[in-house]
């Protein structure tokens, strides 16, 4: 745990650096594109929130409303990724740590495992798979090995506020449980994976391994749409552009936050879109708008 006055102090300096010090910075004529899709998309009655950060200099190169807190679906999971990463170093709870799945656990949606006939899986398997395809059933029995308030206590070290993994994934959410599996904000989540992509979350060591899992994810239908990569191959470059990236989709949600490299930049990017998803076309205008911030954050890469 972290002292209070050390909390206050890293809640703090994550302020200045993430509010304070780029919050002012113009938005560069190249992200004209992305910004006008998704002012188009906020005048139709969505809610949206996005941020894009230079990786070496901090510099802000689109905001807009970047410090609402959102629903981001299966976005909050890499916190749980984080502490799964964390737990590896215990020799009780290790990479090839047996899980089993038992029926509380089960849920439909997103995943692989659901479909699989193995009943036990290691716990670096069970991570890849949150990493891949956001699998609930995975998600669930990490949460419930390690723990959701574990994950709760990680985050508030991290200094995070407005972001969080709030609950299991569940078919359906009553009275008394949390209206959201996850929400965010776009600039804490920009903070996290540029800290991530520099190696300062845990460390060198524990970064590594959850971008690791994270540039599995073959969820490329959002933002990263526009970066021409393979959905099921893209861990290595290709054509110079490299991408981490974790995404969430629920109904009305889509999120997506990366790192995006390229031969001239690197970027960090959180793109949210909160709608009414009551047809095919408002949920393609959605998407559409996404790719245009992917469009911009390639030119600025490439």
């Amino acid at each position: 745990m972290v002292a209070p006055a050390q909390e206050s102090e890293r809640r703090s300096r994550h302020a200045v650096d993430r509010h304070g010090k780029h919050r002012e910075a113009p938005v560069p004529s190249s992200f004209d594109r992305g910004f006008q899709s998704l002012g188009e998309l906020a005048m139709g009655g969505a809610q949206v929130s996005a941020r894009a950060t230079d990786l070496a200099t901090g510099r802000v190169l689109l905001s807009v409303d970047d410090h609402v807190v959102m629903p981001m679906a299966g976005v909050g999971t890499v916190l749980l990724l984080i502490e799964v990463a964390s737990r590896l170093r215990d020799p009780d709870f290790g990479a090839y740590t047996i899980l089993d799945r038992t029926v509380s656990d089960s849920v439909a949606g997103s995943g692989l495992w659901q479909h699989l006939q193995a009943p036990s899986l290691p716990v670096a398997d069970l991570a890849a798979l949150v990493g891949a395809t956001n699998d609930n059933l995975a998600t669930n029995v990490l949460l419930r090995a390690v723990g959701l308030e574990a994950v709760r206590r990680r985050t508030e070290e991290l200094g995070l506020a407005r972001t969080g993994l709030l609950d299991l994934v569940r078919d359906s959410r009553g009275p008394d449980d949390a209206p959201n599996l996850s929400i965010g904000s776009a600039n804490e989540l920009t903070w996290l994976f540029t800290a991530l992509a520099r190696g300062e979350i845990l460390d060198d060591e524990g970064s590594e391994r959850v971008l690791g899992w994270l540039s599995l994810n073959s969820d490329l239908s959002m933002v990263a749409s526009a970066f021409g990569l393979s959905p099921h191959a893209h861990r290595q470059p290709s054509h110079g552009v490299l991408l981490v990236n974790k995404t969430g989709s629920d109904a009305g949600v889509r999120s997506d936050v990366g790192v995006l490299r390229g031969p001239r930049a690197g970027v960090a990017y959180a793109v949210s879109v909160f709608f009414e998803d009551h047809n095919l076309s408002s949920r393609l205008s959605v998407l559409d708008g996404m790719r245009s911030v992917g469009l911009d954050l390639l030119e600025y890469v490439h």
